[in-house]
């Protein structure tokens, strides 16, 4: 299980490491959104992750109809290791953790206990 923290205007935020293509991991804050993916990130920290392109989907958004790049990423979270699409766009200012986690992992929250848990 892996513990997050509130934000000051409630987000929600877990520490993952991602794992760069070179094999050095590299700690990231993340926020846990109604994205629908498992994770979003900025294009330009795909680059310098040296994961593999795999293709492109849209996705609606926010802003409407969005076409965003997917990469093979691999990440470390609740201590095990995941392969899994990650979502990459220019506009992107934080690492999102999308809702996609829910299906395996359980996600507990309780604002006023101070509990944010995943897994």
């Amino acid at each position: 299980m892996i513990h997050g923290s509130f934000g000051e205007n409630g987000q929600l935020f877990f520490a993952i490491e991602f794992i760069a293509d070179d094999g050095l991991n590299l700690p990231v804050d993340s926020m846990f959104t109604g994205f629908t993916g498992f994770l979003a990130i900025n294009q330009q920290d795909i680059e310098s992750l040296g994961w593999s392109y795999i293709g492109r989907d849209t996705l609606r958004t926010a802003q409407g109809e969005t076409l965003f790049k997917i990469y093979l990423g691999k990440l470390i979270l609740n201590e095990q290791e995941y392969e899994i699409p990650v979502y990459a766009g220019d506009e992107i200012t934080e690492v999102l953790l999308g809702s996609e986690w829910l299906k395996i992992l359980p996600l507990v929250v309780n604002y006023e206990a101070g509990i944010l848990t995943l897994g």
